[in-house]
């Protein structure tokens, strides 16, 4: 069985939701309350990092674009963030989301990952269900030159705002439906079909359809 790990996000906005920036993430971020075991230890990863880099909380919230106090709250383990705000705070401290999540190494990274063995990242929408799966075709390691993740989105659900970072993305649509926004463009996408970009443009996605999504998503350098 496949290993399941828990965050809990907010309210998922429409489709207008890369145009509205870092602020409205934040605004996700601190109402979605939460007091889950997950929150605190995702809260104490970050600002374990945050340390290592000798940043103060108000040096990661300006570059966020969030405030201090949804800083401190995600780190104490009161909130947790968007998909979408989490993960510019990775990229501002030089980690990635699954960075949050990996077991201490023990041993060998494996070459191989079978069938309901790998590690499965979930993102709640509203503490009530996995709106976004992330199961991992690649284990964390800082070797690896690229990530890949098979993308389980469930219908109305998605990215909760747009992403812009450096690198490239390919993706295929295995099953479902996708709507994939690159700059202030959309463009819907089915199984079998197939998309890339740098990841430099503002990007975001949602499952307009009525069943999940399966995506087999790559990405370097990793990020997630």
């Amino acid at each position: 069985m496949s290993r399941l790990v828990g965050i809990s996000g907010g309210k998922q906005p429409g489709r207008d939701g890369a145009a509205r920036g870092a602020r409205s993430d934040a605004r996700t971020a601190s109402e979605a309350t939460t007091d889950a075991p997950s929150a605190r230890w995702i809260g104490t990863r970050l600002k374990h990092a945050r340390l290592v880099k000798q940043y103060r909380i108000r040096d990661v919230a300006e570059r966020v674009g969030c405030s201090v106090s949804v800083i401190s709250k995600i780190e104490n383990g009161k909130v947790t963030p968007s998909l979408t705000l989490l993960h510019r705070m990775v990229g501002v401290l030089d980690i990635n989301i699954g960075a949050l999540f990996a077991a201490p190494a023990d041993g060998e990274e494996p070459a191989v990952m079978r069938a309901g063995t790998r590690p499965v990242i979930a993102i709640e929408r509203d503490g009530r269900r996995a709106g976004v799966q992330l199961e991992r075709l690649v284990p964390y390691g800082e070797r690896h030159l690229l990530q890949g993740n098979i993308h389980i989105v469930a219908p109305g659900s998605g990215s909760e705002g747009g992403l812009e970072h450096e690198g490239e993305e390919v993706g295929y649509v295995l099953e479902g439906e996708l709507t994939l926004t690159l700059d202030d463009k959309s463009y819907t996408l089915r199984a079998g079909d197939s998309f890339v970009f740098r990841s430099n443009r503002l990007h975001a996605y949602s499952n307009p359809g009525t069943t999940p999504a399966r995506i087999l998503w790559i990405n370097t350098p990793p990020t997630f």
